[in-house]
This record gives structure tokens, sequence and C-alpha cells, in this order.
């Protein structure tokens, strides 16, 4: 009976080791495919070098999802520990979330470092505007075109305000959270478009009007 037992626990470990195995190769695959698409972008003609970028992604991606899943972890023990105390809860998931912030920010230094050590200044660029769908770009270019009277340090103001965004949502955790970073700094603008005495509503109804006519223009 015993050694039936003993051939059961050990049918049982192997399965779930075949299980975690298959899994995490599934999750790899799954990195490397998303790195992958972001890297065919950059025009790398030699293999050694796309492999190499590809690699330095992948691991990112891996680092950040322990981090933010390592937090999502602790702040659930902490709750469960702190039982109704919310007091103690809520200081111990502002204590962990710092903490994972200031892990994040170390990460983010080395990751652009060792694109940097392979990639040109465009080339991390574009691998920024890969890792957070576009957003930047395209909200650039939807600020200029709504306001066409934008002056040149206002543009210059909106962008910095954007890529400060886009390294934020670089390090998010999915991507309505990456979303969030950007609507938060998009928040920030329209105050400031505000304040330099921007009608913000009349502005977006005109670019609306422009695209409208444009738009039936061309079918015509």
């Amino acid at each position: 009976m015993i050694k039936i037992l003993k051939l059961y626990l050990l049918i049982f470990a192997i399965a779930t080791t075949a299980s975690a195995q298959t899994n995490e190769g599934a999750y790899i695959k799954t990195l490397t495919d998303r790195a992958e698409k972001i890297v065919k972008t950059l025009s790398i003609s030699d293999t050694a070098a796309f492999r190499r970028v590809t690699g330095i992604m992948v691991n990112q991606y891996k680092s950040l999802g322990k981090i933010h899943d390592g937090r999502d972890a602790a702040i659930k023990a902490a709750k469960a520990k702190a039982g109704q105390d919310k007091g103690a809860a809520q200081l111990a998931e502002t204590t962990l979330q710092n903490e994972a912030n200031a892990q994040l920010y170390n990460l983010h230094c080395e990751f652009i470092g060792a694109l940097s050590g392979n990639l040109t200044e465009k080339q991390i660029e574009q691998v920024k505007d890969g890792m957070t769908f576009g957003v930047l770009p395209l909200t650039y270019k939807a600020y200029q075109e709504m306001i066409p009277t934008l002056k040149a340090d206002e543009k210059r103001q909106i962008y910095v305000w954007l890529a400060e965004a886009r390294e934020h949502a670089m390090d998010a955790q999915s991507s309505n959270k990456k979303h969030e970073w950007f609507g938060k700094y998009k928040g920030r603008i329209n105050n400031y478009l505000s304040k330099q005495g921007y009608d913000s509503q009349k502005e977006r109804q005109g670019w609306e009007d422009r695209t409208k006519k444009a738009t039936t223009g061309t079918t015509k």
C-alpha cells in the first residue's frame, strides 16, 4: 500500500512539474511574440542583434510581471493579516506599493541602459512607442490637429508630458493601466491649455467639424 502511495505521489509530482514547464513555456512564447512584433519594426538586419534585443525585451516583460505579481500577492496577504484594521491595511498597501515603485524605477533604468548598448535613440523611441501602443505620437498629432494655433513652447510642453506618461506606461501592469497613465497626463495637458486661454470643447468641436467636412469632401 505504501509503495502504491509513493508511486501515486511520484506520478503527481512529475505531472505537476510537466504542467508548470508547459505553462512557463507558453508564457515565454507569448512574451517572445510580443517582443518580436516590436523588434521587427526596428529594421535590425543582424540576426544576433535581433535576438539580443528580443531577449532584453522578454526579460523586461518577465521582470515587470514578477514585480507586479509579487506586490499584489504581498498586498493581499497584508490585508488579510490586518483584518478589520483598515488603517493598518492602507499603510501596508502604501508601503508595498512604494517598494514596488522603487523596483520598477531601477528596472526601467537598467532596461533603457541595455537597449542603449544595442540600439540608436530613434530605435529606442520606437521600442517605447511599441510597448505603449503608439499613444504618444497619436495623441501629440491629435492635439496639433485639434488646436492648429498651438505655439512652439505649448507643443513642447505637451510633448514633454506625453513622454513622461509614456515612461510610466512602459512599466504598467496591463493595457488599461498603460492608458490610465496617458489619461492622467492628458488631464494635466487640458488644464494647462485652459490656462493658456484655449477652450477645449470649442477647439474639439472645430476639429470634428473640419474632419467631417474633409471626409465629406473626399467622398464626393
